[in-house]
């Protein structure tokens, strides 16, 4: 049965588009980060390292999908991955979850604005799909949300 669920998740991400892609990872972080601040709370420290290393993880990655020339905002967003790398480093090395839960609430509004944007751009797909004229949807160089 894991086998199935590991397979479907496996072709979810390989299906989704770069939109999906950056909501799945935003959804994943601020899941870790829950899982950690709990972990640290309750003092299980090999849990919270589990998911505050998952969690730098994510970040590194969301780091390295940022296109810094298709977007204004880019090197803002980009210091604000770095200060929550710092700071998951600081909450894991001094098992503290009063950061994790700073560095949750710090992406939880950006993951919901990422996830608006994404649906914005599935409608607008969507109505030139059914208008028959498809691919005038405009996007980045990069792809979807400036990422890719």
């Amino acid at each position: 049965m894991q086998t199935a669920i590991n397979r479907f998740q496996q072709d979810s991400i390989v299906t989704a588009s770069p939109a999906r892609l950056l909501t799945m990872l935003y959804d994943r972080l601020l899941l870790d980060l829950g899982r950690a601040e709990n972990a640290l709370a309750g003092k299980n420290r090999v849990e919270a390292h589990k998911n505050l290393t998952h969690a730098q993880d994510i970040i590194a990655e969301l780091m390295s999908s940022l296109r810094m020339d298709v977007w204004d905002g880019a090197e803002g967003l980009m210091a604000l991955y770095v200060y929550a790398m710092k700071e998951l480093v600081n909450a894991n090395v001094n098992q503290d979850a009063t950061k994790a839960r700073e560095i949750h609430e710090l992406f939880k509004p950006l993951a919901d604005a990422w996830k608006q944007a994404a649906a914005q751009l599935e409608a607008e797909e969507a109505r030139s799909k059914a208008s028959g004229k498809s691919g005038e949807v405009k996007r980045t160089a990069s792809g979807d949300l400036g990422v890719g």
